[in-house]
Protein backbone atom coordinates (compact mmCIF):
# COMPACT_ATOMS: atom_id res chain seq x y z
CA UNK A 1 0.00 0.00 0.00
CA UNK A 2 1.25 3.46 -0.88
CA UNK A 3 2.11 5.58 2.20
CA UNK A 4 -0.24 8.22 0.78
CA UNK A 5 -3.29 6.01 1.49
CA UNK A 6 -4.63 4.16 4.55
CA UNK A 7 -4.46 0.37 4.57
CA UNK A 8 -7.42 -1.58 3.15
CA UNK A 9 -7.49 -4.01 6.08
CA UNK A 10 -7.51 -1.48 8.92
CA UNK A 11 -8.94 -0.78 11.41
CA UNK A 12 -9.72 -4.34 12.52
CA UNK A 13 -12.79 -4.62 14.72
CA UNK A 14 -13.28 -8.37 14.31
CA UNK A 15 -12.32 -11.44 16.31
CA UNK A 16 -11.19 -14.59 14.52
CA UNK A 17 -13.91 -17.23 14.33
CA UNK A 18 -11.36 -19.90 15.22
CA UNK A 19 -10.57 -18.03 18.45
CA UNK A 20 -14.16 -17.25 19.37
CA UNK A 21 -15.30 -20.82 18.81
CA UNK A 22 -12.20 -22.68 19.99
CA UNK A 23 -14.18 -24.61 22.61
CA UNK A 24 -17.61 -24.97 21.01
CA UNK A 25 -19.14 -24.84 17.55
CA UNK A 26 -21.16 -21.74 16.57
CA UNK A 27 -24.74 -21.91 17.81
CA UNK A 28 -26.15 -20.73 14.50
CA UNK A 29 -27.10 -23.20 11.73
CA UNK A 30 -24.66 -23.05 8.82
CA UNK A 31 -27.31 -23.74 6.17
CA UNK A 32 -25.24 -26.28 4.26
CA UNK A 33 -22.80 -26.07 1.39
CA UNK A 34 -22.61 -23.00 -0.81
CA UNK A 35 -23.95 -23.44 -4.35
CA UNK A 36 -21.76 -22.86 -7.38
CA UNK A 37 -21.09 -19.12 -7.43
CA UNK A 38 -20.80 -17.07 -10.59
CA UNK A 39 -20.25 -13.47 -11.66
CA UNK A 40 -21.75 -13.01 -15.16
CA UNK A 41 -21.52 -9.86 -17.23
CA UNK A 42 -23.83 -7.25 -15.77
CA UNK A 43 -26.46 -5.36 -17.79
CA UNK A 44 -26.60 -1.56 -17.80
CA UNK A 45 -29.08 0.41 -15.75
CA UNK A 46 -31.87 1.45 -18.12
CA UNK A 47 -34.88 2.25 -15.95
CA UNK A 48 -33.76 2.98 -12.38
CA UNK A 49 -36.24 2.87 -9.55
CA UNK A 50 -36.75 6.25 -7.78
CA UNK A 51 -36.10 4.79 -4.34
CA UNK A 52 -34.44 6.83 -1.60
CA UNK A 53 -31.43 6.00 0.47
CA UNK A 54 -32.23 5.55 4.17
CA UNK A 55 -29.93 5.72 7.14
CA UNK A 56 -29.20 2.30 8.62
CA UNK A 57 -30.42 2.08 12.20
CA UNK A 58 -31.34 -1.27 13.76
CA UNK A 59 -30.79 -2.69 17.23
CA UNK A 60 -29.22 -5.89 15.85
CA UNK A 61 -26.97 -4.22 13.28
CA UNK A 62 -23.67 -2.73 14.44
CA UNK A 63 -22.20 0.04 12.28
CA UNK A 64 -18.41 -0.01 11.96
CA UNK A 65 -17.81 2.78 9.40
CA UNK A 66 -14.51 1.13 8.57
CA UNK A 67 -13.27 3.50 5.86
CA UNK A 68 -14.12 6.59 7.89
CA UNK A 69 -12.28 5.30 10.95
CA UNK A 70 -9.33 4.23 8.78
CA UNK A 71 -8.89 7.81 7.62
CA UNK A 72 -9.93 7.68 3.95
CA UNK A 73 -10.46 11.35 3.19
CA UNK A 74 -13.73 11.02 1.28
CA UNK A 75 -15.40 8.46 3.57
CA UNK A 76 -18.46 9.32 5.67
CA UNK A 77 -19.29 8.33 9.23
CA UNK A 78 -22.93 7.37 8.64
CA UNK A 79 -24.26 4.23 6.94
CA UNK A 80 -26.87 4.29 4.16
CA UNK A 81 -28.71 1.79 1.93
CA UNK A 82 -31.60 1.88 -0.49
CA UNK A 83 -34.91 1.60 1.35
CA UNK A 84 -35.77 -1.90 0.13
CA UNK A 85 -32.24 -3.17 0.62
CA UNK A 86 -32.36 -1.92 4.21
CA UNK A 87 -35.79 -3.49 4.74
CA UNK A 88 -34.44 -6.82 3.55
CA UNK A 89 -31.29 -6.47 5.64
CA UNK A 90 -33.43 -5.75 8.69
CA UNK A 91 -35.32 -8.97 8.00
CA UNK A 92 -32.00 -10.82 7.92
CA UNK A 93 -31.01 -9.39 11.30
CA UNK A 94 -34.39 -10.20 12.82
CA UNK A 95 -34.21 -13.78 11.54
CA UNK A 96 -30.97 -14.59 13.35
CA UNK A 97 -30.95 -16.62 16.59
CA UNK A 98 -30.70 -14.88 19.94
CA UNK A 99 -27.26 -13.33 20.64
CA UNK A 100 -26.51 -13.12 16.90
CA UNK A 101 -26.55 -10.01 14.74
CA UNK A 102 -24.81 -8.20 11.88
CA UNK A 103 -21.97 -5.69 11.65
CA UNK A 104 -21.61 -3.47 8.57
CA UNK A 105 -18.15 -2.47 7.38
CA UNK A 106 -19.43 -0.35 4.48
CA UNK A 107 -22.63 0.23 2.49
CA UNK A 108 -23.42 3.19 0.21
CA UNK A 109 -20.28 5.12 -0.62
CA UNK A 110 -19.82 8.37 -2.56
CA UNK A 111 -18.22 8.17 -5.98
CA UNK A 112 -15.31 10.20 -4.60
CA UNK A 113 -14.54 7.42 -2.11
CA UNK A 114 -14.83 4.78 -4.83
CA UNK A 115 -12.27 6.76 -6.82
CA UNK A 116 -9.98 7.15 -3.81
CA UNK A 117 -10.09 3.40 -3.11
CA UNK A 118 -9.55 2.57 -6.77
CA UNK A 119 -6.56 4.89 -7.02
CA UNK A 120 -5.03 3.35 -3.90
CA UNK A 121 -5.46 -0.17 -5.26
CA UNK A 122 -4.00 0.83 -8.64
CA UNK A 123 -0.67 1.85 -7.12
CA UNK A 124 -0.42 -1.14 -4.77
CA UNK A 125 1.97 -3.67 -6.37
CA UNK A 126 0.53 -6.49 -4.28
CA UNK A 127 -2.99 -6.14 -5.70
CA UNK A 128 -4.34 -7.64 -8.89
CA UNK A 129 -6.27 -5.38 -11.30
CA UNK A 130 -9.97 -5.36 -10.45
CA UNK A 131 -9.62 -5.44 -6.66
CA UNK A 132 -11.75 -2.28 -6.55
CA UNK A 133 -14.62 -1.56 -8.95
CA UNK A 134 -14.03 1.12 -11.55
CA UNK A 135 -15.18 4.54 -10.30
CA UNK A 136 -17.50 4.93 -13.28
CA UNK A 137 -19.54 8.14 -13.45
CA UNK A 138 -21.67 6.68 -16.27
CA UNK A 139 -25.29 6.62 -15.09
CA UNK A 140 -25.78 3.19 -16.70
CA UNK A 141 -22.79 1.52 -15.03
CA UNK A 142 -22.50 2.69 -11.41
CA UNK A 143 -20.18 0.82 -9.03
CA UNK A 144 -22.26 -1.39 -6.72
CA UNK A 145 -21.68 0.63 -3.56
CA UNK A 146 -22.41 3.93 -5.33
CA UNK A 147 -25.86 2.59 -6.22
CA UNK A 148 -26.77 2.06 -2.57
CA UNK A 149 -27.53 -1.62 -3.13
CA UNK A 150 -24.26 -3.15 -1.88
CA UNK A 151 -23.28 -3.90 1.69
CA UNK A 152 -20.10 -5.29 3.25
CA UNK A 153 -20.81 -7.08 6.51
CA UNK A 154 -20.27 -9.99 8.87
CA UNK A 155 -22.07 -11.82 11.64
CA UNK A 156 -21.77 -10.82 15.28
CA UNK A 157 -22.08 -12.79 18.50
CA UNK A 158 -23.08 -10.69 21.50
CA UNK A 159 -22.16 -7.65 19.41
CA UNK A 160 -18.66 -8.88 18.53
CA UNK A 161 -17.95 -8.88 14.76
CA UNK A 162 -16.51 -12.16 13.50
CA UNK A 163 -13.69 -12.70 10.99
CA UNK A 164 -14.24 -16.09 9.32
CA UNK A 165 -10.78 -16.92 7.98
CA UNK A 166 -9.92 -13.39 6.85
CA UNK A 167 -10.75 -9.86 7.82
CA UNK A 168 -12.64 -7.29 5.77
CA UNK A 169 -10.89 -6.19 2.56
CA UNK A 170 -8.43 -9.07 2.74
CA UNK A 171 -6.52 -9.06 -0.53
CA UNK A 172 -5.70 -12.77 -0.76
CA UNK A 173 -7.55 -15.63 -2.43
CA UNK A 174 -8.76 -16.73 1.01
CA UNK A 175 -11.30 -13.89 0.83
CA UNK A 176 -13.22 -15.78 -1.86
CA UNK A 177 -16.68 -16.69 -0.62
CA UNK A 178 -16.26 -20.40 -1.39
CA UNK A 179 -12.53 -20.67 -0.70
CA UNK A 180 -13.03 -22.59 2.56
CA UNK A 181 -15.75 -24.95 1.35
CA UNK A 182 -13.40 -27.92 1.63
CA UNK A 183 -12.16 -26.90 5.10
CA UNK A 184 -14.61 -27.82 7.90
CA UNK A 185 -14.50 -25.63 10.97
CA UNK A 186 -15.84 -22.38 12.44
CA UNK A 187 -14.58 -20.22 9.54
CA UNK A 188 -16.56 -22.18 6.97
CA UNK A 189 -19.52 -22.40 9.35
CA UNK A 190 -19.75 -18.61 9.76
CA UNK A 191 -19.33 -17.93 6.03
CA UNK A 192 -22.09 -20.39 5.21
CA UNK A 193 -24.42 -19.01 7.88
CA UNK A 194 -23.94 -15.44 6.63
CA UNK A 195 -24.44 -16.47 3.00
CA UNK A 196 -27.68 -18.36 3.60
CA UNK A 197 -29.11 -15.66 5.87
CA UNK A 198 -28.49 -13.01 3.21
CA UNK A 199 -29.69 -14.93 0.17
CA UNK A 200 -32.88 -15.87 2.05
CA UNK A 201 -33.84 -12.19 1.75
CA UNK A 202 -32.92 -11.82 -1.92
CA UNK A 203 -29.30 -10.68 -1.75
CA UNK A 204 -26.57 -12.11 -3.97
CA UNK A 205 -22.90 -12.47 -3.07
CA UNK A 206 -19.83 -11.33 -4.96
CA UNK A 207 -17.87 -14.56 -5.30
CA UNK A 208 -14.53 -12.87 -4.62
CA UNK A 209 -15.45 -11.54 -1.16
CA UNK A 210 -17.29 -13.44 1.57
CA UNK A 211 -18.47 -10.13 3.11
CA UNK A 212 -19.93 -8.44 -0.03
CA UNK A 213 -23.65 -8.74 -0.82
CA UNK A 214 -25.89 -6.86 -3.24
CA UNK A 215 -29.56 -6.22 -3.93
CA UNK A 216 -30.97 -4.31 -6.91
CA UNK A 217 -27.55 -3.71 -8.49
CA UNK A 218 -26.21 -4.66 -11.90
CA UNK A 219 -24.51 -7.77 -10.44
CA UNK A 220 -27.77 -8.72 -8.69
CA UNK A 221 -29.58 -8.37 -12.01
CA UNK A 222 -27.04 -10.53 -13.84
CA UNK A 223 -27.22 -13.32 -11.26
CA UNK A 224 -31.00 -13.29 -10.77
CA UNK A 225 -32.06 -12.65 -14.37
CA UNK A 226 -33.77 -9.35 -13.55
CA UNK A 227 -33.08 -5.81 -14.69
CA UNK A 228 -31.06 -3.50 -12.41
CA UNK A 229 -33.15 -1.47 -10.01
CA UNK A 230 -30.64 1.13 -8.88
CA UNK A 231 -28.55 3.75 -10.60
CA UNK A 232 -26.08 6.05 -8.83
CA UNK A 233 -27.45 7.97 -5.87
CA UNK A 234 -26.60 9.94 -2.76
CA UNK A 235 -28.32 10.78 0.53
CA UNK A 236 -28.95 14.34 -0.68
CA UNK A 237 -30.24 13.48 -4.17
CA UNK A 238 -31.84 10.04 -3.90
CA UNK A 239 -33.27 8.44 -6.99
Amino acid sequence: MSPDFPRFDEPNYTIWAATLFADAAPSIPDGGALPTLRDPDAPPVLDPRPEPLVRVEHRRIRLLSSYWHAGWTTAIASTWLRAEAFERLSAVADSLPDRWGLAIFDAWRPLALQRELYDAAAVDPDLEPGFMALPSDDFATPPPHVSGGAVDLTLTLDGTPIAPGTGFDDTTERAGAAHLEAAPGPDRHIRRALFHAMVSQGFVIYEGEWWHFEYGTRRWAAITGNMPLYGPTSPQFSG
